[in-house]
């Protein structure tokens, strides 16, 4: 029977999240990816690296990841991998790399994502494909990937997010409630300075830009509804688009113990999901209750809880189901004041986590993201 390695987060770091063409909107993602990179093998006197396993959703495509190690002067001999879950990106490069150590392929991997939604490129389909003449660009041009047969809508992610909504009979002071919530709480970390010591600066920027400590019931109440009079969906119950790059190192026992070195978590498993691909937004919770059941835990066992809030549905939906968790759920706010930079989002859950934990003095918690397609994926995680 095959033995499998206990892995473990020995800590991460990542970029500030800024807002598309804003701070970050001439920097290449690789070039940004790196400072992280080398930040975090100075702070942990990385010598020996396994490989890195970077998300990414809207790049130029080819491994990036591997463009990103160079820039960072990373051994050539160190191999790198890209993965493209969409916004599930981040987490499975993370998932990847777990799984790579419990199979004893590794003992140090670096994994996360990076993305700059202000520098996606436009792509072509060649003439042969039928979707040429089908694109809303002209002459086969596009910018967002077909998430599902038959459906080239650019904004299929915001449908998904509506029909979720009407569905549910979700309201809308149900949602704008989770709207100023998840500023309230991102403005009073921020504040604080809670996550300051896991942002590595770029250019002279250090502060996430995307969090409205004014945001307020009036400014919501003005707001257009994307799909018109009838729906719930607007510019604040959905995140902002973002630049942004995350990292986390996952260790073996054998690191540690030949390190000397204590941990920040242990890996407690991982979990994949998929579902209806327009209803995406359901994506969060479905996973996440399917890794914590196998995992034999309860979302009641758990002191911290990570959803990304692409849209504010998703907060709803778990607090409709648990409400009286709503306390340990996004402890310092969710996507919709931070913002999402699609293929690093699932490490900057793992990131906030860890904090939530710390902050929370330890035991279990999970990350979860739901991905374009009605993707999901998942992590446990005990902090030691």
């Amino acid at each position: 029977m095959l033995t499998m390695e206990k892995v473990y987060v020995l800590g991460g770091l990542r970029t500030p999240i800024v807002v598309k063409n804003g701070q970050f909107k001439n920097i290449k993602p690789e070039c940004f990816g790196a400072e992280v990179l080398k930040a975090l093998i100075k702070k942990y006197a990385l010598t020996d690296i396994s490989g890195v396993i970077a998300g990414n959703a809207v790049g130029t495509g080819g491994n990036i990841t591997r463009l990103m190690t160079l820039t960072a002067g990373i051994d050539e001999r160190v191999p790198a991998m890209t993965v493209d879950m969409q916004c599930a990106s981040a987490a499975a490069a993370i998932s990847v790399a777990y799984a790579k150590i419990a199979a004893g392929q590794g003992d140090v991997f670096i994994a996360g994502g990076l993305e700059s939604s202000s520098l996606q490129p436009i792509r072509v389909y060649a003439k042969g494909d039928d979707r040429y003449d089908k694109t809303p660009m002209h002459d086969g041009a596009y910018k967002t990937a077909q998430f599902s047969p038959g459906d080239l809508n650019p904004d299929a992610m915001l449908r998904g997010a509506e029909k979720t909504a009407q569905a549910e009979n979700i309201t809308k002071e149900e949602l704008d409630a989770w709207v100023l919530e998840s500023h309230r709480r991102a403005s009073d970390a921020q504040t604080a300075g809670v996550l300051s010591d896991i942002i590595v600066p770029v250019n002279g920027c250090e502060r996430d830009d995307g969090i409205r400590p004014r945001m307020n019931q009036r400014l919501l109440d003005r707001l257009p509804l994307i799909f018109g009079k009838g729906s719930l969906t607007n510019a604040g119950n959905s995140c902002l688009i973002n630049d942004g790059a995350a990292f986390v190192i996952l260790v073996s026992e054998k690191y540690l113990a030949e390190h000397k070195i204590k941990p920040a978590a242990r890996i407690l498993g991982t979990a994949s999901m998929g579902g209806v691909p327009d209803e995406s937004p359901r994506g969060a919770m479905r996973t996440a209750d399917t890794l914590l059941s196998k995992l034999g835990l309860g979302y009641e066992d758990l002191s911290a809880i990570e959803f990304n809030e692409a849209f504010a549905v998703i907060d709803v939906l778990f607090e409709r189901s648990h409400p009286s968790l709503r306390g340990i759920y996004n402890t310092f706010g969710g996507a919709l004041a931070y913002g999402h930079p699609y293929g690093a989002s699932g490490a900057i859950l793992m990131l906030h986590l860890l904090k939530a934990l710390s902050s929370a003095g330890g035991g279990k918690g999970i990350l979860s993201i739901a991905g374009a397609g009605g993707m999901g994926e998942a992590i446990g995680v005990e902090m030691l």
